[in-house]
């Protein structure tokens, strides 16, 4: 059963979902295998500080934070991973890294990642390791109501950024120029 302030919420706002049992799953990819789904429908659920304040961002499993341009959108100089110690307080009844994704329960502000929403359906962990629901991602949306972000995030196989690739080929030329030299 999932954590119980949740299913209370899900219960009262008369929204479908389904809980399902499995083996443990301490990320959310591990979630997505033992259910048999696609990473990109598994919610992940990470604790960020924002400029000293806990918020909670949700994402597809398989897709990573690029915090430069996180912090871009989200106009703050100080965007970093919370630590645990000091947010487990906040999910009492929760697993530490099995939240679910409903922030609103536990006053946090909830980011989501704007490829979250085109999802159909979403899984995410219930509050345990061995727990999760599965429900339409338009009762999520209309009961969460995060802010929806188009930037932040690095989809799996994305392309290095352009001054990773331009900063190696600089390095390239440099030692061209550097063996063209010595030959004259």
């Amino acid at each position: 059963m999932p954590v119980q302030q949740l299913k209370d919420y899900l219960d009262q706002a008369g929204v479908e979902y389904m809980c399902l049992s499995h083996p443990p799953a301490f990320t959310a990819q591990e979630l997505a295998h033992h259910v048999k789904i696609a990473g990109d429908r598994v919610v992940k659920t990470v604790i960020i500080e924002l400029d000293g304040k806990m918020a909670m961002l949700v994402m597809p499993a398989t897709w990573r934070i690029r915090w430069d341009r996180l912090s871009r959108i989200l106009d703050t100089d100080f965007v970093d991973l919370a630590d645990e110690q000091e947010f487990q307080d906040r999910f009492p009844d929760c697993e530490v890294g099995a939240m679910p994704p409903f922030g609103n329960l536990f006053g946090m502000t909830v980011y989501c990642a704007e490829s979250l929403t085109e999802q159909s359906e979403l899984a995410f962990a219930a509050g345990s390791h061995t727990e999760s629901v599965h429900m339409k991602t338009s009762d999520f949306l209309n009961l969460v109501q995060p802010m929806v972000l188009n930037q932040g995030f690095v989809k799996p196989g994305a392309r290095k950024p352009a001054w990773l690739t331009k900063g190696r080929r600089h390095r390239e030329l440099d030692k061209e120029q550097v063996s063209g030299a010595a030959g004259y």
